[in-house]
């Protein structure tokens, strides 16, 4: 919604017509904004991704429990865990999985 600057009052839409562009009218005064039909893009910017930082270093891998898991990948029947409260404390705990044949990470909850 646009407003009349002069007179305070709302402008009404005009279809382009008669050689002239789409744009906003004053109904009670003689006040015209022309709408410009394209679009302009000032500049261009390039996105960059950012570097994730894994959660869990090789350090931290190693020092995990282990347990009889079967790996989704390789079938492999030990992997090492740990648990981590990634929600509220009322839900259950994320079970973080790692591979130690094929290093494969996933995890459960």
């Amino acid at each position: 919604m646009e407003f009349c600057p002069t007179c305070g009052n709302m402008l009404l839409y005009q279809l382009p017509q008669l050689g002239h562009p789409a744009r906003f009218t004053c109904p009670t005064c003689p006040y015209v904004c022309n709408i410009e039909s394209q679009v302009k893009i000032k500049r261009h910017v390039r996105l960059v991704k950012k570097t994730l930082d894994p959660i869990f270093t090789k350090e931290d891998r190693r020092n995990f429990q282990e347990t009889k898991e079967s790996c989704p990948t390789c079938n492999h029947d030990k992997a090492g865990f740990i648990q981590v409260q990634t929600r509220s404390a009322d839900e259950p705990m994320t079970i973080f999985y790692e591979c130690r044949k094929c290093e494969f990470t996933w995890r459960e909850g």
